[in-house]
């Protein structure tokens, strides 16, 4: 019989070679998704936490224009009363009616040149009358914005934006959702540079709140992460506070750290309720008029981008093209109500938001809805909302480098149902993401600058509605080289991700989309969706 007792042990089996992770089509780690709602406090205070984010573009929206339409403090207080009034409401309807997703809806940036471009019009720079320029002004600008809401709807409602995001992959809706938040730098760190003084406490300690205090605090829920926005505001507007009462602010030079620089809370009324056509009925010329319906295109195509975000944070499956469009048409039904109450600018989804939402990974509806009630109760209560929009641009700016971050990741996450080991898909991402920021950057400086390039101011203006709009120059590039570039073959929808989106094109091929957007009751046989 053999003796084994000297036999060599068999080697180690060796450990399995790690895997990348996989891929997939919602987000975990979400805790409250689209249809699930946080207990009522938390939804109230998570609903607040929505409200004062948006109140940053919906303060400096008119803070940026009146001024030069001619009015005054008071008047900006009104607008800024009506913008936010008209905001909660289209807020509520979108989270009824339009995608459902829990996008809050606001004040577009992309109607600032059709705008300015109305302000800085020779027939009224010859009125003097500091007060009648105001009034006509906002006149014109409400007769633009009516147009435009028109347009929205069009094609909103009718599906011809259904039909254009058709022509989105995977791989082109990498620089859309991207740049929609990269393409808003200029609203982070160079509005922090203003006032370092409450800028970088406010940088350091959302990150600390969110990020570090987690790991030596142990707490049974979410506090830190879920409120980090909130109480960090609150810390720095306190520190801002005795920092202005004190006189360390001085009123010239450090003009944004001063927590009474806007002058909202001495203007604003008590009780103040917005009304249609309170300055009067709308004017309607023809330049200003195109150039404002180029800006409502491209408020859309943001929005798009805003919205695929914010599915994509609220666990939901990837937004079907047909329920895109369906909101595309509510955001016309929006840019109606904003011309009706003269709030100088169309709507969109307020793309920071969409990014509050992976912060405190709670992507419910309900939060959204609460949070338009709070737009819609400070907009009557005009003093009690001014204490809130008093609070100084720099903190806000600080809050928006992180959510303009969260925004462009999501874009980024589409990579994962590409082949980045394609060089097709090298090219189209690295060409459209470069052109994304070097055309708008020639734009800025050149149309911006001066408007000698073209005999026609209004044309030079609706070049630079496009061209200065990072998401819409990076999106339209990387589409054109998708559908030209070996279109069609089965490599190329393997390395674009055609075959993993086609079951998101239609409404019908994915059950889960009943779930996530359709419509109360019986609503849906109004907006089919193809």
């Amino acid at each position: 019989m053999a003796d084994n007792s000297n036999a060599t042990p068999p080697p180690p089996t060796p450990p399995a070679p790690p895997q990348p992770p996989p891929v997939l089509e919602q987000l975990p780690g979400i805790q409250y998704c689209i249809n699930s709602p946080p207990p009522l406090l938390e939804s109230i205070l998570l609903g607040f936490q929505h409200y004062i984010l948006a109140l940053g573009s919906i303060v400096l929206i008119p803070s940026l224009l009146v001024p030069h339409m001619g009015g005054s403090d008071k008047d900006k207080a009104m607008v800024i009363q009506a913008l936010l009034f008209v905001s909660g409401i289209n807020t509520l309807l979108h989270s009824f009616f339009g995608t459902r997703l829990p996008s809050v809806i606001g004040g577009s940036y992309a109607f600032l040149i059709p705008a300015t471009s109305i302000i800085n019009s020779a027939r009224y720079e010859r009125i003097h009358a500091q007060e009648q320029r105001f009034v006509e002004t906002m006149r014109e600008i409400q007769g633009a914005l009516i147009l435009s809401s028109c347009f929205q709807m069009m094609i909103g409602f009718t599906g011809l934006w259904r039909n254009v995001m058709r022509f989105f992959t995977p791989l082109s809706i990498v620089p859309l959702v991207t740049f929609t938040g990269l393409g808003l730098y200029h609203l982070g760190f160079p509005q922090i540079a203003k006032c370092f003084e409450v800028g970088i406490p406010e940088l350091v300690l959302i990150l600390t709140a969110s990020e570090i205090m987690t790991r030596f605090i142990k707490l049974k829920r979410l506090v830190w992460e879920r409120y980090a926005l909130v109480l960090s505001i609150a810390v720095v507007w306190i520190y801002a506070e005795i920092l202005t009462l004190s006189g360390a602010f001085a009123k010239t030079e450090k003009h944004s750290c001063r927590t009474d620089g806007s002058g909202l809370i001495s203007s604003a009324p008590w009780v103040y309720v917005p009304y249609p056509f309170q300055w009067g009925p709308p004017t309607f010329r023809n330049g200003e008029i195109f150039t404002s319906i180029v800006a409502s295109f491209v408020a859309s195509l943001e929005s798009s981008g805003s919205f695929i975000a914010a599915a994509r944070y609220g666990s939901a499956t990837p937004v079907p093209p047909s329920v895109i469009s369906r909101g595309v048409g509510w955001l016309g039904t929006g840019t109606l109500f904003n011309a009706l109450f003269g709030s100088v600018t169309g709507s969109t989804a307020i793309i920071e938001n969409a990014g509050l939402l992976a912060l405190t990974k709670a992507g419910s509806r309900r939060v959204i809805q609460l949070s338009s009630l709070f737009m819609i109760l400070f907009s009557i209560f005009g003093k009690f909302g001014a204490v809130f929009a008093s609070i100084p641009l720099p903190i806000m700016a600080a809050s928006y480098c992180v959510f303009f971050g969260y925004v462009s990741s999501a874009g980024l996450g589409f990579l994962q149902f590409c082949n980045l080991n394609s060089f097709r898909t090298k090219l189209i991402l690295g060409f459209s993401f470069f052109i994304g920021l070097s055309v708008p950057q020639y734009s800025r400086e050149h149309y911006l600058m001066s408007k000698t390039h073209t005999p026609s101011g209004w044309f030079s203006d609706t070049m630079s509605v496009i061209f200065t709009s990072h998401a819409t120059v990076a999106a339209a590039v990387a589409i054109i080289l998708d559908c030209s570039l070996s279109y069609g073959t089965d490599e190329t929808r393997k390395d674009n991700g055609s075959y993993w989106w086609d079951k998101f094109m239609v409404y019908s091929r994915d059950v889960r989309n009943d779930e996530f957007y359709r419509l109360p009751g019986k609503l849906n046989s109004c907006f089919p969706s193809f």
